[in-house]
């Protein structure tokens, strides 16, 4: 389970002064080489949580989250327009860590820890309508869906005990393309449930709708 929150800096109680806060944090500065730019989106009425892992440079320098890549797969794997997807009142996009973290040997470091254990409970609760958790990876899965040591793929297999308020998903960077050849199922089966259940909890037509077929 997570670990109890660190002290936050102050103890604003709305989302905005929150965001405020979380947008000015520079506690991991020194272990950041590109230096603090928090990246969220949080709006109170948003029906969908992106529970994902941490920025990479395109999301630092752009300053919005999935501005990138692994963005341009996930918006297809959701089928979810991009305005819908930049919409806070919809989607809340909230990864472990809000800044970009630096690089390791085998590619990004993981999220800075000391960023959920100081805002992540905080942000969630200001999310009351959230229908809807999509727990992104290995450091997300952690938190929201602790497993016991179960792997990513594992847990990603066992997508229907979650369903249908959470859904555990591998990270959609194409570093994952390999995985996604070998698991056919992931995309037969558990992306066309997806689809309708995220047109569901936005009130979208389905995609056959839109596209006038």
């Amino acid at each position: 389970m997570p670990e109890p929150p660190l002290p936050r800096a102050s103890g604003a109680d709305s989302l905005d002064d929150l965001l405020a806060e979380i947008r000015g944090c520079t506690r991991c500065a020194a272990h950041l080489p590109l230096g603090p730019r928090p990246v969220l989106q949080v709006g109170a009425t948003a029906r969908i949580l992106i529970a994902a892992q941490a920025p990479g440079t395109k999301v630092h320098d752009s300053g919005r989250p999935f501005t990138d890549a692994s963005g341009e797969r996930l918006r297809t794997w959701l089928d979810m327009p991009l305005l819908v997807f930049y919409d806070p009142a919809r989607v809340a996009i909230v990864p472990m860590g809000f800044c970009y973290p630096g690089r390791g040997a085998g590619g990004d470091l993981p999220p800075r820890p000391e960023c959920a254990l100081t805002w992540r409970a905080a942000v969630l609760a200001h999310l009351p309508q959230v229908a809807l958790t999509l727990v992104i990876g290995r450091y997300a899965m952690d938190w929201h869906l602790p497993q016991g040591g179960a792997s990513v793929g594992e847990t990603v297999r066992r997508w229907r005990e979650f369903w249908p308020s959470v859904l555990p998903l591998p990270h959609p960077s194409p570093r994952n393309n390999l995985w996604l050849r070998r698991h056919p199922w992931f995309e037969a089966e558990l992306l066309p449930a997806l689809r309708v259940r995220v047109a569901d909890v936005l009130g979208l037509a389905a995609a056959a709708d839109r596209r006038g077929s």
